[in-house]
Order: structure tokens, then sequence, then C-alpha cells
């Protein structure tokens, strides 16, 4: 369903969504940009310095927004642990980070039969 905003020609029937991730895009493509410009720019060029220095700031930016996705990515997979929980609010705490998460077999100390469970670590 478009919003009477997306209909609009100027925002090409695209989400909100879709717009907010075209400057995230564009970082990677001007680290390319710049790489094949160095590739094919003469070592002697006297843009060649400017050139280094802004490969490697956007380089740099590239490494801060790609950590910043997986961040977000971790702390979305980690609400979505707390919803199957139970949504307890004790467990919330912005310092927490999944580790791992899967199937395991409990051995009972008593008879030695295995038990199937789940642990999130």
């Amino acid at each position: 369903v478009f919003s009477p905003l997306q209909k609009q020609e100027v925002c090409g029937n695209l989400t909100l969504q879709h717009h907010m991730l075209e400057p995230v895009q564009r970082i990677p493509r001007y680290e390319l940009l710049l790489k094949d410009y160095l590739k094919k720019l003469p070592e002697e060029s006297p843009d060649r310095k400017d050139a280094e220095k802004s490969l490697e700031l956007i380089s740099t930016a590239a490494n801060h927004s790609n950590a910043a996705i997986r961040k977000m990515e971790k702390m979305h997979k980690l609400l979505e642990v707390y919803e199957r929980l139970g949504g307890e609010e004790d467990i919330v705490n912005p310092a927490n980070e999944l580790i791992k998460e899967g199937h395991i077999q409990k051995l009972s100390a008593k008879n030695g039969t295995a038990q199937d469970r789940y642990l999130f670590l």
C-alpha cells in the first residue's frame, strides 16, 4: 500500500525505506569508484595525494557504517530472542550480546539419558 507521498512522481513510487538506503549504498560505490580511479591515475599526477586521502576517508566511513549495521543486526536478533523468551523485562540489557544459539543435548547425571534443550549464550 502506497502512502499519498509515495504516489508523487518525484518519489518514483519508492518507499521511504528505499530512499533511506540510498545514502548508505553510496559509500561503497564511492569507495569502488575511488579505487578504480586510483588504478588508472598516474603515480605522478598532482591529484594522486588527494585521491588517496579521499579513499582513506571513505574507507573509514564504509568500515564505520558496516560496523554500525552489524551492531544493529545483532541488537535486532537479541530483541527477537527476548520476545521468544516471553519478553521478560528483567533480562533486557543493552550490554547483553547474543553469541550463539542452538540445540544441545543435556545428559542426566542420574541415569545418563539425553534431553533436548535449546540454548541461548
